[in-house]
């Protein structure tokens, strides 16, 4: 937003969510269409497939190969994997998100806010295992891909919403 403007920030945000829900949908399509053998208990098996599915695509976001493993802090692909996956817990990170932003008017506030939050909820809801540690590890990862904006807040100077940065 601060670099390219409010449309391009716009589109980018929606495409990162498209692009994390989508990877969500293709494995339960996936699933659907899938014939387990009687060995293997479905049942286990596909949250445990839908977890990594949506831990690869956080991952992937921000670590893409034709970038040099330089990308994004996945935050809205995050948002686009659990709105696929648990719309609850999408909703209870958003709601964090706005709150912080709101009040603080640093995106990175809000982003990170939104992991914690998407944690709690995860945890508070009746999950199976294998989403609640997609939603921990994705959170977690989330935070740690904001290390630099941590040391920027502390120090006083991160930017906020509506302020402009001098980028040279």
């Amino acid at each position: 937003m601060r670099t390219l403007g409010a449309g391009p920030f716009w589109a980018v945000l929606a495409f990162d969510v498209a692009k994390g829900a989508c990877a969500i949908l293709v494995i339960k399509a996936l699933e659907a269409r899938l014939a387990f053998p009687a060995t293997l208990n479905a049942s286990v098996f596909i949250p445990w497939a839908t977890s990594l599915g949506g831990i690869v695509a956080i991952l992937a976001h921000a670590r893409p190969v034709w970038l040099r493993f330089q990308g994004g802090k996945s935050v809205a692909v995050g948002l686009g994997v659990l709105l696929a996956l648990s719309w609850p817990v999408a909703l209870g990170g958003l709601a964090a998100f706005g709150a912080l932003l709101a009040v603080t008017r640093i995106m990175s506030v809000g982003s990170m806010a939104a992991a914690v939050a998407a944690i709690g909820v995860s945890l508070a809801l009746p999950h199976p295992l294998p989403v609640r540690l997609m939603v921990i590890a994705g959170g977690l990862y989330v935070i740690v891909r904001h290390r630099a904006n941590l040391g920027r807040i502390a120090a006083g100077t991160e930017p906020r919403i509506g302020q402009r940065v001098n980028l040279t």
